[in-house]
């Protein structure tokens, strides 16, 4: 079998990864030092520039673009981006010396995460070719952090660059995104993802499946593809609409809805949680005395006790600033996990539509064909459309609103469902 390269696993992308690949042969060594000789850098480098903004719906990739391009970027051969030597191994792994990522824990990154990366940018690459400062969620800035990045991209280093990841260029600050070469990809095609499971070695009906199922979204197509929880967790929304018969139903089916993105949320982030407040404990010596001992503590009692209560109530703040990071970061958990729920639930009502209407497109939802007939039977198209905007609008309203309440959103939304 042969090496694949990093543009290989850059699915259904070709006309991205010809962009990237032409930048990073521009920034290989050799066209450098042509560059050097007489060439000029502006016309030997035309293809690279300092700043990159990748943009695409969830799951498309962005980050694995990102990545990609910074392993091609530093990588020791050439053609760049051979996936195998040092440069693109460590850059794939995020162990590369030269390569910073920032994704923000919570709802938003803040400027002291941001202001690292811009020291860091500054700093001369140490083993490979560039600095490379990844930030996975761009859209998630905050106005202050926005302002710190700005001012690193106005004045960059001479062999730093930076890639920024989000949805949309929309979600970017107008003066960040006009300073950035923007690189736009698209959800991979069913067959496309299909092929990719495929080559993984999973079985072909489970991979069409899972990849019609993903709606293009790589992450979950591999989890569906893989993971059993995954797969009835997806049962379970698309059983939602047989079950809002009284307005009963309709609470307890949000209720289980939620319950279940709590659940998520509890099973990814607990035992990080638990590991992360230990470690600041320990490095804050919460529970052991200020002063190294009993006899110095004997030596100077009040001494001792100022430097305790001092100890005690800085490691009180920090505490209490993990927790609130740990809270943010859970409720973004949530807010992802729901979000999943709901793409599934159009795709379900999309499916319905489709069987009213008789359109002559492949379902998305094969494997519950029956389901999408018996709601298609039941109901009327504008019926259908009607709550396939519902799902749409929660979606929505939950992505722009931090501050809603998750399970007050989709008790409104299931009581929408039922009444049509």
């Amino acid at each position: 079998m042969s090496p694949v390269t990093v543009w290989e696993t850059l699915v259904g992308q070709e006309a991205v990864v010809a962009t990237l690949r032409a930048a990073a042969v521009a920034a290989s060594p050799g066209i450098l030092a042509a560059a050097g000789s007489g060439g000029g850098p502006a016309g030997a480098r035309s293809g690279m520039t300092h700043s990159w903004l990748f943009t695409g719906p969830s799951g498309a990739g962005r980050q694995e673009a990102a990545r990609a391009f910074a392993a091609g970027l530093n990588c020791e051969r050439e053609p760049p981006g051979c996936g195998e030597c040092a440069g693109c191994h460590t850059v794939l792994t995020d162990t590369a010396t030269d390569l910073r990522t920032v994704t923000p824990e919570g709802l938003s990154l803040g400027v002291k995460d941001v202001r690292a990366l811009v020291r860091d940018a500054a700093s001369a690459p140490t083993a490979g070719r560039w600095r490379i400062l990844l930030l996975t969620d761009a859209d998630r800035l905050t106005e202050a952090a926005a302002n710190a990045l700005l001012k690193a991209l106005e004045e960059p280093a001479e062999r730093a660059v930076f890639l920024l990841c989000a949805p949309s260029i929309e979600d970017v600050l107008p003066t960040i995104r006009s300073r950035c070469r923007t690189v736009a990809l698209r959800l991979p095609s069913a067959a496309d993802v299909r092929d990719m499971l495929l080559r993984e070695g999973i079985d072909e009906q489970v991979a069409q499946t899972a990849a019609r199922a993903s709606q293009g979204h790589l992450a979950l197509a591999r989890r569906l593809a893989t993971d059993e929880a995954a797969r009835e967790h997806r049962a379970a929304v698309l059983r939602i609409p047989g079950r809002l018969g009284r307005v009963g139903d309709c609470l307890a089916a949000a209720a289980d809805l939620v319950g279940a993105a709590n659940a998520d949320a509890e099973a990814a982030n607990a035992e990080r949680d638990e590991v992360e407040t230990e470690a600041l404990k320990t490095a804050l010596g919460v529970g052991a005395t200020a002063t190294g001992g009993k006899s110095r503590s004997a030596r100077a009692p009040k001494a001792g006790a100022k430097a305790r209560s001092m100890v005690v109530r800085g490691a009180a703040g920090a505490l209490k600033e993990l927790e609130r990071t740990q809270k943010s970061r859970g409720r973004r958990t949530i807010l992802d996990s729901l979000d999943r729920a709901l793409v599934d639930l159009a795709g379900l009502y999309r499916d319905v539509l489709a069987e009213q209407l008789g359109a002559p497109v492949d379902p998305i939802h094969a494997d519950h064909a029956a389901e999408a007939a018996g709601l298609a039977a039941a109901s009327t198209p504008e019926q259908t459309l009607r709550r396939l905007e519902a799902v749409l609008a929660t979606r929505a309203a939950l992505a722009d609103n931090p501050g809603l309440v998750p399970l007050l959103a989709v008790e409104s939304l299931t009581l929408a469902l039922r009444d049509g």
